[in-house]
């Protein structure tokens, strides 16, 4: 409890270095009063002592204690319960887009890119805890996993429900996923929409030009920002099935258009990211959150509660015994 006290009137406390020049002054005052006499026999005056004579310094002790409290009481000691109110009052939405190909099964990140992807992107959303997300897979073609929504516990549970799934058309859809993102945010009233495009191949899927798919990200105000999924050179990647039916890998060349990513991305007014492991590609989704910022208002309440009222009272108390003291018990002592 003492640690959330606080003074408002520090410098008081300088006066508390009066106290000990009193105590100083009080020993000399007392000590100097004190006569010696010399007598060959005291036995004529016993029981003259009282038990309270020996206590007659606590009069002081009594006053120097409330002198303190009251100086305490001047620097206003008080406690201070301070309570936030935070509001949204520029909020995103954003969508991500993610490539569900075989070809993301590939293990030049660890412990393959689309599981790489999903740690990563978890993370991603837990930074965004006052925006809407929503998610979009796609391959040869796309479609919804997650409307935007506010509840972060559904997008992470979506994504973790997001593997390879035969039963999507194979190849890359690029055009395909952008214009299902787009259409996913442009109903939204947010003053900021995102799209976040990941993918590890090039355009060879799909009914909608990825170019098409971008300018109607332009027209909804829609900013898209790409990134290319995949190491430099050969990775091992899925060729084919084992008999078992589970996926025969081999080494491939890895293949990114990168021109199309960096044509939508500066169309839109976003940005292109390469990932090659997994440590870049968590630096590109911590850069994308630096890059939008939700604008929060903070409003404090401050509720102050003074503590100085009961040392002016325990100092008046101490006062008072001492008064009483000094013309009662001690009034033959002082």
């Amino acid at each position: 409890m003492l640690e959330n006290i606080e003074f408002l009137n520090k410098e008081f406390f300088w006066v508390l270095l009066l106290l000990p020049i009193a105590i100083v002054w009080y020993v000399l005052k007392h000590s100097k009063q004190t006569a010696e006499l010399k007598m060959s026999s005291i036995k004529g005056f016993k029981g003259a002592s009282t038990f309270w004579s020996k206590f007659k310094h606590l009069l002081f002790a009594l006053r120097l204690i409330a002198l303190a409290l009251l100086i305490t009481a001047l620097a206003r000691p008080r406690t201070v319960d301070v309570s936030t109110k935070t509001k949204t009052t520029s909020g995103i939405d954003i969508v991500m887009a993610i490539d569900v190909s075989a070809s993301m099964l590939a293990k030049d990140l660890r412990p393959n890119r689309l599981d790489a992807l999903k740690e990563v992107a978890a993370d991603f959303i837990d930074g965004r805890p006052n925006d809407r997300i929503g998610l979009v897979e796609y391959a040869g073609e796309a479609y919804t996993k997650t409307p935007i929504t506010s509840d972060k516990s559904i997008v992470k549970r979506s994504l973790r429900d997001i593997n390879y799934n035969s039963i999507i058309e194979g190849g890359t859809a690029i055009g395909m996923g952008l214009a299902t993102s787009v259409n996913r945010l442009k109903d939204s009233r947010a003053k900021s929409k995102v799209i976040i495009l990941l993918t590890d191949g090039v355009n060879n899927s799909g009914f909608i030009d990825p170019k098409i798919a971008s300018e109607l990200a332009v027209e909804y105000g829609i900013k898209v920002y790409t990134i290319g999924l995949g190491t430099n050179g050969m990775a091992l990647s899925p060729i084919g099935f084992n008999s078992n039916g589970t996926f025969r890998y081999g080494r491939m060349q890895v293949e990114i258009d990168e021109a199309l990513l960096k044509e939508i991305a500066e169309e839109t007014g976003g940005e292109y990211f390469r990932a090659t492991n997994n440590d870049k590609l968590a630096q590109i989704y911590d850069e994308i959150n630096k890059l939008e910022k939700t604008e929060i208002e903070e409003t404090k309440y401050y509720n102050y509660d003074e503590k100085y009222r009961p040392l002016v009272l325990l100092a008046g108390l101490l006062l008072l015994i001492e008064l009483i003291l000094r013309h009662t018990k001690f009034r033959s002592f002082v």
